[in-house]
């Protein structure tokens, strides 16, 4: 017989908070678990996985809608690995894209940080650079 664990021990072996794990599963991205009479609900080792797998790919950044389709196709041995791959470039081309704005963020703010005197007056060029019109 599988050994179930309850969700603070699932919590432990995934990584994940027990609030997290009840997120994932009213979100559908893990089944719902089976209960005790107690109500405590009990998960098993392929639940487990499951949580851990949700932990990597959140911590790479990806979307749930993202992590349901990798869950998909890691569940599925008649995948492509085109499909996979696919989904972790469109990824990376969003990540790349959010680098390069907040590259042009820090550019824009160094440049606003350095124009004001920062002393005890109250004339500071980031005010005046926020207020004009874009």
């Amino acid at each position: 017989m599988a050994t179930l664990l309850t969700i603070g021990d699932a919590a432990k072996a995934s990584g994940l908070s027990a609030k997290m794990i009840r997120h994932y599963e009213q979100s559908g991205l893990l089944r719902k678990s089976p209960r005790t009479d107690a109500g405590y609900r009990l998960y098993n080792s392929e639940q487990v996985n499951q949580l851990r797998f949700i932990r990597q790919a959140r911590n790479l950044g990806f979307s749930l809608s993202d992590i349901q389709s990798l869950l998909e196709l890691w569940q599925n041995q008649e995948r492509e690995s085109r499909a996979v791959q696919k989904l972790a470039r469109q990824h990376l081309d969003e990540i790349t894209a959010k680098i390069a704005e907040l590259q042009h963020m820090q550019q824009v703010l160094t440049a606003l940080a350095d124009s004001c005197r920062g002393d005890g007056s109250p004339h500071c060029n980031i005010l005046n650079q926020l207020a004009k019109p874009a």
